[in-house]
């Protein structure tokens, strides 16, 4: 707004500068002096805000929105065409809804009758460029702002009174509500930046992730003479050797090896190989070197470990009664603290390397340690065990046949051959004690093998008692069962026979109790009563009542209600009389 149309006077300083000290200014005149030499811009109203040059053209008079914590002094605002008189400071603020995302437009009511487009221009163009204006017949119009933080001064101007020129009609004035609109197009527009910084953000991360991804390997390049030779060379060389075999294998899955060139591959997987002794002697030259870290390790460890030690004892030396009562009472507690301190460090370093002895004496036992064997088999892998060692029991028996009965044929032949031992007899000695040794092996073998088949049948019969007797416990246990389902069924049956004809006993006392208080509503209306009403009558005491049930009721009992049909034409209806006391009256 021009400061043509600010109308405050200029001969009270003090109301000018409070004002612009409320709108974050510097007091300064017309002609730019300070009206306030002692101003400072941290005391004023719009805190956060750079001061401004009110001589600035398209300066507006509305301030940016504030802190609610800090409080607001509005002031009359005067126009061209119109005068703004602000509301009442102790009322609260006026409410607003919750804003949409991207607000620029803005609903603004308790306009005049007689405002026009103008006058929504010249009051709300101070706070900022207006892009469209959409007015209604009645006293509203929305207002779409250029940018969504003019919404926020547009908000500043809600609860004013407004009034056109010095008119006291009630045409002219009207009080200006301001609140947050939802427009599809401030929604589209939001929508868009949103997508625009999300893309943003993709772009920059995939940019991040690209910095930050290792660099691809070289391509491998393909086969040919020229290459072929370069890498053999390359092979033979150590410090190349993990490229080239690289290299090599993806020649090989490639399938570049054929009938021409399959001596140039033989000779650079020969070359590989070769390597292989220079690995493993690489590996013991490393193993070595950590072998002699381990010793120097342990032995600086155990050094220091002697150094906690004597530290240690020096404290308990200085502990004993003879040095103890010569130190204050200060000194006794730090000395004391101090020992704990040191003994505490010296048994975590005495773990430390005993787990190092330890783990020695593991691995060197690791060799030297058999797995024991297991302690219990199950049912079938005995049966089975017992199975193939009655088949070895019958094949040795076999052979034990087979060696008796060679025995006795060399026994006949040396019979019949009394003379002069030859050589012949000797090499029959020799296998006859070849033989008797033999037996007595397998004869000591099939006593041992009758004493494990004796242990494995006792095994399999205790195998066999223990599943028997848990075959009678479970069978014990489902008789149990089966007992205890057939007492619950006939508890839950006596409880349901007991519910029904407690349930059943209800209903009849129920049916008696609103028979007797149907015959006692129709003996007081002696010209009948509909079912209607009598249902109404009785919904009184139960609401759950029935008409059909009452009329079912009634019909079951002739001799005591009876129907009868009164009146003529369009009026003839059903009533029901009560006759249980016609009879007695007749006897």
């Amino acid at each position: 707004m021009d400061s043509s149309s600010l109308t405050m006077p200029m001969s009270d300083p003090n109301a000018w500068a409070t004002a612009m000290n409320n709108l974050g200014m510097p007091p300064m005149g017309l002609t730019g002096q300070p009206l306030m030499p002692d101003f400072d811009p941290n005391l004023g109203m719009m805190a956060g805000i750079t001061p401004m040059n009110p001589m600035m053209p398209g300066l507006g008079m509305v301030p940016a929105p504030v802190s609610q914590d800090v409080p607001m002094v509005k002031e009359i605002i005067h126009c061209k065409t119109c005068t703004l008189f602000p509301p009442n400071p102790n009322l609260p603020p006026p409410a607003t809804r919750e804003r949409p995302p991207g607000c620029k437009t803005v609903f603004v009511g308790g306009l005049p009758e007689n405002a026009n487009e103008q006058l929504i221009v010249e009051i709300f163009g101070q706070c900022g460029d207006i892009t469209a204006i959409r007015k209604s017949k009645k006293n509203f119009c929305h207002i779409r702002f250029a940018e969504e933080a003019t919404v926020d001064k547009a908000l500043f101007l809600s609860g004013y009174r407004i009034r056109l020129g010095s008119s006291t009609d009630k045409k002219d004035s009207g009080r200006l509500h301001v609140d947050f609109a939802q427009a599809r197009d401030d929604l589209y527009e939001w929508e868009c930046r949103q997508r625009m910084l999300a893309r943003e953000e993709r772009h920059r991360r995939k940019m991040e992730e690209d910095r930050l991804r290792p660099p691809s390997p070289p391509p491998i390049v393909h086969y040919s003479e020229h290459e072929c030779s370069q890498l053999g060379d390359k092979i033979k060389d150590d410090s190349k050797f993990a490229e080239a075999v690289r290299v090599l294998l993806t020649w090989l899955e490639r399938g570049e090896v054929n009938r021409r060139n399959a001596n140039n591959f033989y000779s650079m997987i020969q070359s590989s190989n070769s390597h292989i002794r220079r690995l493993m002697s690489e590996k013991s030259q490393h193993e070595k070197e950590m072998e002699e870290a381990k010793e120097k390790f342990k032995t600086a460890l155990a050094g220091i470990l002697a150094q906690f030690e004597q530290i240690v004892s020096v404290f308990q030396a200085s502990s004993k009664q003879k040095a103890w009562d010569h130190f204050s009472k200060a000194q006794r507690k730090n000395l004391d603290m101090w020992r704990k301190q040191a003994e505490e460090i010296r048994n975590m370093h005495n773990e430390q390397l005993m787990g190092i002895r330890r783990e020695e004496e593991m691995e060197m036992s690791d060799d030297d340690m058999e797995d024991p064997p297991d302690s219990k088999d199950s049912e079938d892998s005995g049966v089975s065990q017992a199975e193939a060692l009655k088949e070895e029991n019958d094949s040795l028996r076999c052979q034990l046949d087979a060696y008796r009965n060679e025995v006795e044929l060399l026994k006949q032949e040396q019979g019949k051959n009394q003379p002069i031992r030859s050589e012949e007899d000797s090499t029959h000695s020799q296998q006859l004690s070849f033989l008797q040794q033999a037996l007595q092996g397998m004869q000591k073998q099939l006593l041992k093998m009758r004493e494990e088949l004796k242990q494995r049948e006792a095994e399999l019969q205790k195998s066999s008692e223990d599943k028997q007797q848990l075959k009678t416990q479970v069978q014990n246990l489902k008789e149990g069962l089966q007992k205890l389902q057939s007492a619950q069924a006939t508890q839950v049956s006596v409880r349901t026979a007991r519910h029904s004809e407690h349930r059943y006993g209800r209903q009849r006392l129920a049916t008696k109790l609103i028979r007797g208080i149907i015959s006692t509503f129709l003996h007081v209306h002696p010209f009948g009563a509909s079912i209607e009403y009598i249902c109404s009558y009785l919904q009184r005491l139960d609401t759950k009542i029935n008409p059909s049930e009452v009329e079912a009721l009634l019909s079951r009992l002739p001799c005591t209600f009876r129907q009868e049909l009164t009146g003529v034409g369009a009026s003839l209806e059903k009533r029901w009389n009560f006759c249980g006391f016609q009879g007695i009256k007749s006897a």
